[in-house]
């Protein structure tokens, strides 16, 4: 249990304040910063668009938005402290921070880091924010060997492709169907891998009065990859269409009347702030229908190769 007395609050806001005046993430000069981790335009075509900040919006209750444009972060709140799901890229860290003060949260009341998927788009903030918080950080077992190296391993897709990122040395590892707790949140993990072995579907229930929606986090679900990974016929991840199968078949039946992804992008929640309609309870199973047409398309087209 994280140490919780008045004089430890004191301190970790302290500290959260001496963080936020120094340099940003890209420019810290501590050799475990986000400094090494930088990643050029050349290298990553999509980071400055990933990046670029986007003013938190409440979704509804007690659930945020406090991502980037191109990259999710999930605030969920109570008076007993926070979940936090996502961390983007290593630069997103700061965003992130000042999205969470904006909103008049404090990050140091953030307990629970959670992960959708160990690469560095998604994981690569997470060592900042855990070090701005003190959070314990929670992963399913494949992502948390990922998490504690900050490399990506053997069986990952893009793993040929995959950036380094600074790594989180303690990572919990948490059970397929678990139940996580902070305070009154409850947040159940689902183990849908195949876009990576170990990604992770998150649900929750956020209520504004009497009325409650269930929430899903769900997690990537397309079968990319480095050039030269064959889904079909992979040595490295030879359950990897099945895996998918798998996943398609759990995001078709858990409860979902909000859904958010990875990449805001994929779920439409930019159009949807637009016009203020969150709420859609057929948008999971659209999610898994058109995430299986494409396994299909990218199946047929692997078996047309030599």
């Amino acid at each position: 249990m994280m140490n919780d007395t008045p004089i430890a609050r004191a301190c970790r806001r302290t500290m959260l304040f001496l963080w936020l005046l120094a340099p940003s993430a890209s420019q810290a000069q501590t050799p475990d910063s986000a400094r090494p981790f930088h990643y050029t335009a050349a290298q990553c075509p999509s980071c400055a668009e990933w990046l670029a900040p986007h003013p938190p919006i409440r979704i509804f209750g007690n659930t945020y938005y406090v991502g980037t444009n191109g990259l999710s972060a999930i605030l969920i709140t109570s008076p007993q402290g926070h979940i936090l799901i996502d961390g983007g890229l290593p630069e997103s860290a700061p965003i992130i921070v000042s999205n969470i003060r904006v909103l008049k949260f404090l990050v140091e009341d953030v307990r629970l880091i959670l992960n959708s998927h160990a690469h560095y788009d998604h994981a690569g903030g997470i060592a900042e924010l855990q070090r701005a918080s003190g959070a314990e950080v929670a992963a399913s077992p494949w992502s948390a060997r990922v998490m504690r190296s900050g490399k990506s391993q053997l069986g990952d897709p893009q793993r040929a492709i995959a950036f380094a990122y600074p790594p989180i040395p303690v990572v919990r590892t948490i059970a397929d169907g678990e139940t996580l707790r902070v305070g009154a949140l409850a947040i159940t993990a689902h183990f849908t891998p195949g876009h990576t072995p170990g990604g992770t579907t998150w649900s929750w229930r956020s209520c504004e009065g009497s009325a409650c929606k269930d929430f899903v986090y769900a997690d990537s679900q397309t079968p990319v990859s480095a050039d030269g990974f064959f889904f079909t016929r992979s040595s490295e991840y030879p359950t990897a269409i099945a895996d998918f199968e798998h996943s398609f078949d759990v995001l078709e039946h858990l409860s979902c009347d909000v859904l958010v992804t990875p990449h805001p992008g994929a779920s439409s929640l930019w159009e949807r702030v637009q016009t203020q309609t969150f709420t859609d309870t057929s948008a999971c199973k659209r999610y898994a229908v058109t995430a299986r047409e494409a396994l299909a398309k990218r199946v047929a087209s692997e078996r047309k190769l030599p």
